[in-house]
């Protein structure tokens, strides 16, 4: 069964108040630990015309010089569309697309089975835009498109560098009309966050089973993991945690970097088994559920706003509840629980949602 919810029809109780989500980032990213696997691919669709998939690399002013070390250079596919190469007059709207956590964007593009998905898109009647996939891994698997001078300013990347680089290098329409933002689990946050903050740079968003909405709730401390995060005293260390473990510190690197503090250069919200009240206050800063309010009135310049989820994916509730907000501040979006876990319908929502979302909501030039 399918939920759809628009900005008049509320969220029923039945799953919205059953089973809520635990609010700790850490929770929530281990949540979606299994995303990064096989997702299977729709049907070619008939007819579809051959896309052209480049792989180059973007320079970052704003990742350049950070603690980590992470490269400034980034890995960048773009995908054009089959018009592009035969209309060299023709300009085209543009939709960047986030990748999850523990993933790049090589590996995003075969979890989404691009340009497959992209041809399939257009074929079945979207009109044609290019599609931006932008490598945003990290030493410790995840940027968290935040800002931080331990892991750079994978925000100002996404929302600065790489625009202009796309806009100077391929005929875009370079107006925030026909940019589009659209990202997956920690994607999907990445999209939340640089969609409220950067409201004048696009113009339509699109959030998929976005993780890490709410403030994260310490728990009691002391327990294994504590202990574990404690014994790591160089990088190499922290590559052989287990996932869980490095998703806190890559949310800690991004939320609350210590310069101080070599060779990690981070704080974690527990310290000698007593939980912090200075870091978690950080974390929570960074969840869009706590910060979203501040943004409204930037969120209503969005032409549209989308939000989906499976309906056996953790991150419902919260989704639900970012949903809930835009609702009752009156803004235009819209919200479906589908069938499917964390990962199994996101190539086929890319090509009968996503990319038909853009197409309705983008500002076109001439076909």
């Amino acid at each position: 069964m399918i939920i759809k919810v628009g900005r008049d029809r509320r969220s029923n109780g039945a799953w919205t108040t059953a089973g809520l989500l635990a609010t700790a980032v850490l929770l929530a990213m281990s949540s979606v630990a299994s995303a990064q696997v096989a997702t299977p691919a729709p049907a070619p669709v008939a007819g579809a015309k051959p896309a052209t998939v480049q792989k180059i690399k973007v320079h970052s002013a704003g990742v350049e010089g950070n603690l980590e070390g992470e490269s400034a250079d980034r890995d960048v596919f773009v995908v054009l569309p089959p018009s592009y190469a035969a209309n060299p007059k023709r300009r085209y709207p543009v939709v960047y697309a986030l990748h999850g956590y523990s993933i790049g964007a090589e590996q995003w593009i075969s979890e989404i089975h691009a340009p497959q998905t992209i041809e399939g898109a257009f074929a079945k009647g979207a009109r044609e835009m290019i599609v931006v996939l932008p490598d945003s891994k990290t030493v410790h698997n995840g940027s968290m498109y935040s800002s931080s001078r331990t892991t750079g300013d994978f925000e100002a990347f996404i929302a600065r560098d790489l625009v202009a680089y796309i806009d100077k290098h391929y005929r875009t329409l370079p107006v925030r009309e026909s940019r589009g933002l659209v990202g997956h689990s920690m994607g999907g946050y990445g999209a939340s966050r640089i969609g409220m903050r950067h409201a004048d740079v696009f113009g339509a968003l699109y959030m998929m089973s976005p993780c890490c909405l709410s403030p994260r709730d310490a728990g009691p401390p002391g327990g294994a993991g504590d202990a574990a995060l404690a014994q790591v005293k160089t990088l190499e260390d922290a590559k052989k945690l287990p996932w869980g473990l490095r998703a806190q510190l890559a949310t800690a690197a991004a939320w609350s970097p210590n310069p101080d503090k070599p060779p990690l250069f981070l704080d974690l919200p527990v310290e000698n088994g007593v939980a912090r009240p200075d870091v978690l206050a950080k974390w929570a800063a960074n969840a869009p559920l706590a910060f979203v309010d501040q943004y409204i009135s930037a969120l209503g310049r969005h032409k549209a706003i989308a939000i989906d989820v499976g309906d056996r994916d953790g991150l419902r509730t919260d989704a639900a509840k970012l949903h809930a907000v835009l609702d009752r501040y009156g803004l235009r979006n819209s919200f479906e629980v589908y069938p499917g876990d964390h990962t199994s319908g996101v190539p086929l929502r890319l090509q009968d949602h996503v990319l038909p979302f853009f197409s309705d909501n983008l500002a076109f030039g001439t076909r």
